[in-house]
């Protein structure tokens, strides 16, 4: 079941004395049900714009969106109690320890104060941070930070979670931390759409991928979908001597599935290649007969920043003003 549609969505900014930026600009997505859909981008791509869509505070300037079939223009107050929303920085009040900030958003929620006290100690228990649940925030470490941030947005127990790009800044173990927890939200039903820079992210956590850029989708499909959308395996061979590269390039053109390019400094070749294990058997023999040393050679599938890469002419991480 598709539970989040949104359809042509146009969101445009006129900063005081600037040319209007189209934050959005004819934006398609499709979000199934209890599974995790990736957003991926560079900043200023529209990503952040298509979560505050979605989450009701912002207004498109047209287009539509709905989550459960329910138009979330039409009716922000039958949307907001089923979603939670993580973004990009941690919104919690550093003054107060961190149970009592996951029980003043329960409160806020009107759970009641038995059943806010009662959130507030499972999420605390769930997201680790039992030994700091009584210190204030303000002396929690980063990725604490986002633990008891994205802890706030699963008070409600929502249907729909918005993870705006919820690792930024955090250490490569604090990272997988907040993949595992992820993970398990959605294997007990939860629905996700987060956006992030991180390729690796991406390809780690999410069933299915929309790449935006320039405010709108201009692919989507699975991790290996779109790897292999841009031509299968690729060999990768480092020439001892750049002497050699004219008679290797004629090589590896005959064996691959594209123009090989040979890098800057003359010495590193790459080529597409459908059947890669047969073609670097292939290209490894004939430079053997022809005495033609190597310092490396192998394959390697694409990855999703070569997939961002062939798709918008930059890489994912490039910086852009942000939307």
């Amino acid at each position: 079941m598709t539970f989040i549609i949104a359809h042509d969505l146009l969101k445009t900014y006129t900063p005081r004395g600037a040319s209007p930026v189209h934050a959005l600009d004819g934006l398609n997505l499709e979000v199934p049900q209890g599974t995790i859909t990736a957003l991926l981008g560079p900043n200023g791509a529209g990503k952040t714009t298509t979560v505050k869509v979605l989450t009701t505070l912002t207004r498109p300037d047209s287009g539509t969106a709905t989550i459960g079939g329910v138009d979330v223009v039409k009716h922000p107050e039958c949307i907001r109690p089923i979603i939670g929303v993580s973004g990009q920085y941690a919104a919690v009040d550093e003054n107060l320890t961190g149970f009592e900030n996951l029980d003043m958003v329960g409160r806020l929620y009107h759970l009641g104060s038995r059943a806010s006290r009662a959130r507030a100690s499972e999420l605390i228990e769930l997201f680790d941070l039992t030994e700091a649940q009584n210190r204030p925030v303000k002396g929690f470490s980063g990725g604490m930070r986002r633990r008891i941030d994205l802890a706030g947005a699963l008070v409600s127990r929502p249907q729909v979670l918005f993870l705006d790009e919820p690792t930024t800044g955090l250490d490569p173990r604090s990272r997988l931390g907040m993949w595992d927890i992820i993970t398990t939200l959605v294997g007990e039903g939860t629905t996700v759409l987060l956006t992030t820079q991180y390729l690796e992210e991406a390809d780690q956590l999410a069933d299915a991928i929309s790449v935006i850029d320039g405010g709108r989708v201009i692919a989507e499909g699975t991790s290996d979908e779109l790897k292999a959308s841009i031509g299968g395996q690729r060999l990768e061979i480092s020439l001892v001597s750049a002497a050699d590269a004219e008679v290797a390039t004629g090589i590896l053109r005959r064996v691959g599935s594209s123009e090989p390019t040979l890098s800057g400094d003359g010495r590193e070749l790459t080529v597409n290649a459908v059947h890669a294990p047969a073609a670097l058997r292939e290209v490894l023999g004939e430079f053997g007969q022809r005495g033609i040393e190597l310092y490396d050679a192998g394959m390697r599938r694409p990855t999703l920043d070569d997939v961002f890469l062939r798709l918008t002419g930059h890489m994912a991480s490039d910086e852009e003003v942000a939307a």
